[in-house]
């Protein structure tokens, strides 16, 4: 290996060790308020496309766990924020870790990306573009994603919370 290869692999390495550490401190402190809560839960920790993600799951079924999910994932919002800011306060970087209850925001990823490549096929149909209704930043990656592999642009429009996808022609 060269000597860049060689640098290249120990940035890898650790980055790959500061998130699986974000991963545990995010994990250690929704256990907490799993316990504080009295949910029963358990916690799957894993790094996707470069950020931590962390789960909370249940044997027992989900309906438990839809309190933390709550009306259209604002619970589930508010929760990633307070535990990226327990991350942030242990470790002084930003975290940008991924939270998941109960496979909601599976289940919305696999929606919305149906949505983006819906949209894309109406853009590329009808050669106008395409306005979609307001969503979180999370929902407009998803959809932006979904345009961009089906091989057309998109663009985020508007002013927070009334921000939304515009789908553009090629």
């Amino acid at each position: 290996m060269t000597e860049g290869t060689t640098s290249a692999a120990a940035e890898g390495a650790d980055t790959l060790s500061r998130l699986e550490q974000e991963g545990e401190i995010a994990a250690d402190y929704l256990e907490g308020l799993l316990d504080i809560a009295d949910l029963d839960g358990d916690i799957d920790m894993d790094v996707e496309a470069d950020r931590a993600s962390v789960s909370i799951i249940s044997d027992t079924g989900t309906r438990e766990l839809q309190k933390l999910v709550g009306r259209d994932g604002e619970v589930l919002e508010a929760l990633q924020e307070l535990t990226r800011l327990a991350v942030h306060r242990e470790t002084g970087d930003r975290s940008r870790l991924m939270l998941d209850v109960a496979g909601y925001r599976a289940r919305k990823r696999a929606e919305l990306s149906e949505l983006g490549a819906k949209a894309a096929a109406d853009v590329r149909n009808s050669g106008e573009p395409v306005k979609l209704n307001p969503m979180t930043p999370f929902e407009r990656k998803v959809v932006h994603d979904a345009v961009k592999a089906a091989g057309l642009r998109s663009e985020s429009e508007g002013e927070e919370p009334q921000r939304f996808v515009v789908v553009l022609p090629a």
